[in-house]
């Protein structure tokens, strides 16, 4: 692949910029005062860190097949990222992308389920933006989100 160092920083922050919007929504969606989707907010949470683990792989120019699997996108990244140990705990997002959401598989989300999703999306997101800064990727812009 051919991409120049600017090339790759856009295509990085629209991955970014999608899975803050998926945050975003998982986060809001706790302020209603009744009828919380706590399912849908796990499927946030889980889009988003899956999303910010897709921009990591984007900066190294690493393909990955259409997935919902952190843990096998996990396994994609370097090894010296450590990530499959570091994120370890956040492999129980893959089951709300698909599994909770539709009937043949149906089960609510508690609001704890709902929390510790936002959480566990939130360390990707840290240990993400870490990374890249590291390997110098210019996303300052970024980090107050």
């Amino acid at each position: 692949m051919n991409i120049n160092r600017e090339e790759l920083r856009q295509q990085i922050y629209k991955w970014i910029e999608i899975a803050e919007e998926d945050l975003l929504i998982a986060k809001h969606a706790f302020k209603l005062k009744s009828n919380v989707p706590y399912r849908i907010i796990g499927f946030h949470a889980q889009q988003s860190a899956e999303k910010y683990i897709k921009a990591l792989l984007v900066s190294r120019l690493i393909d990955f097949p259409y997935t919902h699997s952190i843990e096998f996108l996990l396994k994609l990244c370097p090894a010296e990222y450590n990530l499959q140990k570091r994120l370890a705990d956040t492999h129980v997002l893959t089951d709300y992308a698909v599994a909770k959401r539709y009937p043949s598989e149906f089960q609510k989300l508690s609001r704890e389920e709902a929390i510790e999703s936002v959480a566990l999306a939130e360390k990707v997101k840290s240990v993400v933006l870490e990374l890249l800064l590291k390997d110098g990727f210019d996303l300052k812009d970024l980090m107050g989100n």
